[in-house]
């Protein structure tokens, strides 16, 4: 546990950063959260960011005091350059390269570096991230050889050490759920559940035993999944 450490999370208001922030919490004196808009068509996380952070003060008084500020950048660069299917009103396809449409490229390179000038302006040496690479889409900046690489390159390029902590990389959704029941108990996965959001096409309508959703991308099909299995081996 790295009781005298000060980490920053990329927060989006999904399950599997909802976990990491949780699991930053455990471990770490002081954690900093940060989300980017970047004209993603399920901007709906975004709107439940707050609803999340102000839930975890409230229910885990253990976390409350190490829970510090919150940073929203603006990268709609990124939505100007890009031509996919979470940044446009287009129908979720595999493509010719063997990647979903849903794929931004340079997306986690851009988030990363510009967290990692964030936190060095505010004395952070660890980026905490949801980056996994066992279910997944395919997306090569998921992948450990990239966060590896990235580690190198971000403390080398500012001089001073920074650490990427990516706890859900080698775990499934199902094991994701379990994370979060060792961390938070039931009401951490009740949170999860009823206030986060991870559906591509942002529908916030229906609660099923996994959260909002549309229950047919990809997203929903690996969280519903996965909390079918968590479920099963409970």
């Amino acid at each position: 546990m790295h009781v005298t450490r000060k980490a920053l999370v990329l927060f989006s208001g999904g399950q599997d950063s909802t976990t990491c922030l949780a699991w930053a919490l455990d471990r770490f004196a002081e954690v900093e959260t940060l989300a980017f808009d970047y004209g993603q068509r399920h901007r709906i996380e975004l709107d439940c960011r707050n609803t999340v952070r102000t839930r975890i003060a409230a229910q885990f008084p253990q976390w409350a005091s190490k829970l510090g500020s919150d940073h929203l950048l603006d990268l709609s660069l990124l939505g100007q350059i890009s031509d996919t299917a979470l940044t446009d009103e287009r129908a979720i396809e595999m493509q010719a390269n063997g990647l979903p449409n849903t794929f931004v490229p340079g997306r986690n390179l851009l988030f990363l570096t510009f967290a990692a000038t964030l936190a060095y302006r505010r004395g952070a040496s660890v980026l905490v991230g949801g980056m996994c690479e066992t279910d997944f889409s395919g997306y090569p900046d998921c992948r450990d050889n990239t966060m590896k690489a990235l580690q190198v390159a971000l403390s080398l390029g500012l001089d001073t050490p920074m650490t990427l902590e990516t706890p859900l990389m080698f775990i499934d959704k199902a094991a994701t759920w379990r994370l979060a029941e060792r961390l938070g108990g039931a009401a951490l996965v009740k949170l999860i559940v009823e206030d986060t959001h991870t559906c591509y096409l942002g529908e916030r309508g229906e609660l099923h035993p996994w959260g909002h959703g549309c229950g047919r991308c990809p997203a929903c099909e690996l969280r519903a999944r996965g909390f079918a299995q968590y479920r099963e081996q409970a």
